[in-house]
């Protein structure tokens, strides 16, 4: 368990900060835009659960637990070192992405198939969970951005490739099981 019974530590007032492994790096590296972004996510899906009840609610609360799980595994750069570490490091796992699969099939299960694009919005908690998709979208892509430069866990990229899908799904179960979903009319406005 994480205590923290001071907040500042005047440590990062030069433009850096730690990786969980104790390394440092610029506040603007890649590994911290791509942690950083997760963690905005994560507080986008909180403005959502104002809106969510039910399983979605409950749906969304453990995806909030999955994304500091990713925080934490994107913050860590060198999973070679990963047993040398003393305690055991937290890496997102297949079986977290299978579950949203699962959650995924049984949402769409309810849904006719779209025929058109549909635009974001309708209820409250759909604009927000479309909201939470483009930003989960921008995290996976700074997510893959560290793919070319260092370590990365593969279950880490996949589960944001699947958290988007989920969140568009969820988008659409919020929308009154899609039948308030506002579809694009390509060329409406010309």
């Amino acid at each position: 368990m994480v205590v923290l019974n001071r907040i500042y530590t005047r440590t990062g007032d030069k433009g850096d900060t730690a990786l969980s492994d104790g390394s440092r790096v610029a506040k603007h590296d890649p590994r911290v835009e791509a942690y950083g972004t997760v963690d905005e996510l994560n507080a986008t899906l909180g403005l959502c659960r104002l809106h969510a009840d039910g399983d979605l609610a409950a749906q969304l609360s453990v995806i909030q637990n999955d994304l500091f799980d990713l925080g934490a595994d994107l913050s860590r750069p060198n999973m070679a070192a990963d047993d040398e570490a003393g305690y055991p490091v937290l890496r997102i796992i297949d079986a977290q992405v299978d579950r949203l699969e699962a959650e995924i099939d049984a949402m769409n299960a309810r849904l006719t198939p779209l025929r058109s694009f549909i635009l974001p919005g309708g209820s409250a908690l759909a604009a927000h969970l479309h909201l939470a998709r483009t930003v989960c979208r921008r995290a996976e892509r700074r997510a893959t951005e560290l793919l070319a430069g260092g370590d990365v866990n593969a279950a880490a990229i996949r589960y944001l490739n699947r958290l988007s899908d989920w969140l568009f799904v969820a988008g659409r179960i919020a929308n009154e099981d899609g039948a308030s979903d506002i579809l694009w009319v390509p060329g409406a406005s010309r």
